[in-house]
């Protein structure tokens, strides 16, 4: 009974294998799907004749489709046989004896005899393996990557190691298959009826290690991206220079893990969706922010604001002593600040003990603060404003100077 058994399924197998077939991708394929097999239509959903057609078998004379966007990868005994880049309608050609198709003309009872034969020795199994394999070569998207927790890396922007957790996705593409196949898919995924290579499977462990291995390769990758002065050393521009950061994180990977010129593989953009700066980081940012807008013109016109600002802080207050300091004018500012560049020489202040009567100057005339216009109230203020923040006065004389002033 067995015998008959291995004998029938041989000859049933055999006879399913002539018939011309038709071979394409199959239907409700995932973006993130890198690598599937070739589906003989007759078996799925096509013209639904030929359903016993062995799984590692084309038929000598089937048509192959290749879409937009894909190639595709023939393989026999396990060797790639075939590789076609571009898209359109292919005819499968075989000297395998496995593949003869009595319906194609390439004979009958010898090629039919000898695979029944083969046949029956493996026990109703192909003795060849024939294999067709779709490669995704579009941008694979929606590959994502985060940090668990902070990556370090040194900053020319902050001028420090800066701390992060980062998340993001990345583009990646196939830019070549054969090495792709060769070099980093598990053999689970080229078997006849094998599981779909999906960069996003959780259970892939394949792609798992290419998560992990572009987690590692963030802090250098951000590294390269801050200390490159073609790309400003701005830690700021990251999130809005896809491009930029990819070529610097394409890097990366291919420095450390050779993606490219060992497994086919390319980074091609990347969005990174969020990146939180440790404590100290932040502090550090506050700081940097705060000395940039200090600086050059920007700073000067900071500092006018504030001392505006401080004016008017001390009209609101008011105040009414010391009004002997404006009496000094502006050759007494001139005589501080030379105190300042000339400690030997301390000028006394307003409340100094007076000088013997033989000693002592004749009084100088009241003069515009700073030399300007000795009517312009504000010029004034500002000047004793200045005076009062680098601490050559006490807040009571800017008070008296100042009602002096406003005529208080």
């Amino acid at each position: 009974m067995g015998f008959i058994k291995a004998f029938a399924g041989a000859i049933g197998g055999t006879f399913a294998d002539q018939w011309l077939d038709f071979l394409a991708p199959p239907a409700g394929l995932s973006p993130t799907a890198a690598i599937f097999a070739a589906v003989p239509q007759g078996q799925n959903a096509g013209r639904g004749s030929n359903t016993k057609g062995s799984s590692n078998i084309i038929t000598n004379g089937s048509k192959i489709v290749v879409p937009e966007g894909y190639g595709l990868i023939t393989f026999t005994e396990g060797r790639i046989s075939g590789f076609i880049a571009e898209p359109g309608g292919y005819t499968f050609t075989s000297d395998d004896q496995n593949s003869q198709s009595i319906f194609a003309g390439d004979g009958f009872i010898s090629p039919l005899v000898k695979t029944s034969w083969e046949r029956f020795k493996f026990g109703g199994q192909p003795g060849a393996q024939q294999l067709a394999i779709y490669v995704n070569l579009k941008e694979i998207p929606n590959n994502r990557f985060g940090t668990q927790s902070e990556i370090y890396w040194d900053d020319a922007y902050l001028n420090a190691q800066v701390g992060a957790l980062v998340r993001g996705t990345y583009t990646l593409k196939i830019v070549d298959p054969v090495l792709f196949v060769t070099r980093f898919v598990p053999a689970t995924y080229i078997v006849p009826n094998g599981p779909v290579f999906d960069f996003t499977d959780i259970d892939n462990d394949a792609a798992s290690q290419l998560f992990n291995e572009v987690v590692s390769a963030l802090s250098p990758a951000f590294s390269m991206y801050t200390n490159d002065p073609s790309k400003g050393n701005r830690i700021t521009r990251i999130q809005s220079d896809a491009l930029g950061f990819a070529q610097s994180l394409g890097q990366a990977v291919e420095d450390g893990y050779k993606w490219r010129t060992e497994r086919g593989l390319e980074i091609i953009s990347v969005a990174i969706q969020a990146i939180e700066y440790d404590e100290d980081t932040r502090a550090l940012l506050s700081d940097v922010k705060k000395a940039d807008a200090l600086s050059g013109q920007r700073g000067n016109t900071f500092l006018q604001q504030s001392v505006a600002r401080g004016v008017q802080a001390a009209g609101e207050t008011g105040g009414g002593a010391g009004l002997a300091m404006f009496g000094m004018g502006a050759g007494t500012a001139g005589g501080m600040a030379g105190s300042i560049q000339q400690p030997t020489q301390p000028t006394p202040g307003p409340f100094a003990t007076p000088a013997p009567p033989a000693q002592q100057a004749p009084a100088a005339q009241p003069a515009a603060p700073g030399g300007g216009d000795a009517g312009d109230p504000v010029a004034k203020l500002a000047q004793f404003k200045q005076m009062l923040d680098a601490g050559l006065i006490t807040q009571a004389d800017f008070d008296a100077a100042k009602a002096k002033v406003l005529g208080l």
